[in-house]
């Protein structure tokens, strides 16, 4: 029997996500216990300054203040590495992680809005005391600082080709096709694409977006070894011949890790492949694999009513100075009210600031909204960009027609278009509708048929892995759209 085939140390995307993590939390961790004693060495110096002034000298002074100086740390100081976890959740992506760019925006975003945070809880707090700002103000500007360090460090590793998996694409066919264009698109790649195999005489000796196709199945034991190979990515749709299918098993024997083309996809876009799924995917996906639990279910409405009472307050609040600049501008209504498709395609009436300008469908076709939409007018736009044209939909959510986080409710004329022209399109009708989503944060308007496709690819990944934690996330992401004003 031939030598197992040990394939060297590579890091999975969930092995780089709790590096990530770790990484992230000892950073903090260390600023924590840091900020602890920039606030004790101020505090001291505070208070011999105070007893200097009151007559004491200078080496009395330091001696009393020692002994008076008491700081009274509230319990939640030490939970602010959690926070800071919380603070960074966009940044957990593997793909993202390893960009500089977006690394350093993420970096600079969490203490922006854990200081707009604190500033909130400071001012409506009772005991101002309770709340050290010094200690805040260190917190956050040395777990800038150490996270920044530790980013760098990780860059630099993650970016090591002796950690990246090398990954062979089994199948040099449309599947394999639309995978090696999604790789050449990601910068920094996620791993090694070392090439195809297919059995397919005419492709040998050819290549597929600059990646050669480099035998047949036959060879694919001996192309593992040459190549050091330590992960195949099935990619062919419909059925595997049987030495295909044998030679997968060998690898797999070998240690070699076998990965199927639709979650290579989901791991590389977080969306699913919707064109290269089988009839029977809702079925396995939605029924077999995702039946969430009660208790999802339960700490999901009790997020949506905390959300929905929130949303409602800052809602009544900004409506006035929303409805005078409405008003303003483009005259009545202040709000509009159209009929969308809820859970299970029941019909329900959502409100929102009215964006555009009056009779924007004269001729009552239902039109998606584009980039620059001539349609929409300047307050509106403003209203788009920060989001604050969704808010009447808070009340939708307490009602319980729709959720802080879910697809898009869409017009029931749109859902009929769409179904027709686009597979499992109906299926985002699977959960409630919401307020944000994984498709809002992560893609812009839509204009056509295709990119319609690809939002609904996002949905139905987000329908697919919902989770409390996911809900939360894409909660905290819409929170920095709203400050950057990058909404749609």
């Amino acid at each position: 029997m031939a030598d197992i085939y040990q394939p060297r140390l590579r890091l999975r995307p969930s092995e780089q996500r709790f590096i990530l993590l770790m990484g992230d939390l000892i950073a903090s961790a260390g600023a924590m216990f840091i900020a602890l004693y920039v606030w004790y060495q101020f505090s001291l110096a505070r208070e011999i300054a105070r007893l200097i002034a009151r007559g004491f000298r200078e080496e009395r002074a330091a001696s009393l203040a020692a002994s008076i100086i008491d700081l009274k740390i509230p319990f939640w100081f030490y939970l602010l590495p959690l926070v800071w976890l919380l603070l960074m959740v966009d940044s957990y992506e593997p793909h993202a992680a390893a960009n500089w760019r977006k690394t350093l925006r993420g970096i600079a975003v969490a203490p922006i809005v854990g200081l707009l945070g604190y500033s909130l809880i400071f001012t409506i707090n009772q005991d101002p005391n309770s709340l050290p700002r010094i200690g805040i103000g260190a917190f956050l500007l040395l777990a800038s600082l150490l996270t920044l360090g530790w980013r760098a460090a990780y860059i630099r590793l993650y970016t090591s080709s002796g950690l990246m998996r090398r990954v062979l694409f089994v199948g040099a066919g449309k599947a394999g096709h639309s995978l090696a264009d999604i790789y050449r698109r990601l910068s920094p790649p996620p791993f090694l694409l070392i090439g195809f195999i297919d059995d397919d005489l005419k492709k040998q000796g050819k290549s597929v977006l600059g990646f050669a196709v480099l035998g047949t199945s036959k060879k694919l034991l001996d192309i593992i070894e040459d190549y050091q190979i330590s992960d195949i990515v099935v990619a062919i749709n419909g059925e595997i011949k049987g030495e295909t299918f044998q030679s997968i098993l060998d690898a797999q024997e070998r240690g070699i890790e076998i990965v199927r083309m639709p979650i290579m996809y989901e791991e590389l876009t977080q969306r699913v492949p919707v064109e290269h799924l089988e009839s029977d995917w809702v079925i396995r996906s939605f029924v077999d694999q995702v039946r969430v639990s009660g208790m999802y279910e339960l700490f999901k409405r009790l997020m949506d009513i905390t959300g929905g009472l929130m949303g409602s307050l800052v809602f009544v609040i900004i409506f006035p100075f929303a409805a005078l600049a409405i008003i303003l501008e483009s005259g009545f209504p202040v709000l509009y009210s159209q009929e969308r498709l809820g859970k299970g395609g029941r019909l329900f009436k959502i409100h929102k600031f009215r964006s555009m300008w009056q009779n924007a469908e004269e001729d009552g076709e239902a039109k998606l909204a584009e980039v620059n939409d001539p349609r929409v007018t300047k307050v509106g736009d403003f209203l788009r960009r920060t989001r604050l044209d969704e808010m009447p939909q808070f009340i939708s959510v307490l009602t319980g027609e729709m959720s802080l986080v879910g697809p898009r409710a869409e017009r029931p004329e749109l859902v009929a278009q769409f179904q027709k022209q686009i597979p499992f399109y109906r299926a985002r009708l699977l959960v409630k509708p919401g307020l944000t989503g994984w498709a809002q944060i992560n893609y812009g308007y839509v204009a056509s048929v295709k990119e319609t496709m690809v939002k609904l690819e996002y949905d139905l990944y987000y329908i697919k892995h919902r989770t409390l934690g996911m809900d939360f996330n894409i909660v905290l992401r819409t929170i920095g759209t709203v400050l950057r004003r990058t909404g749609r």
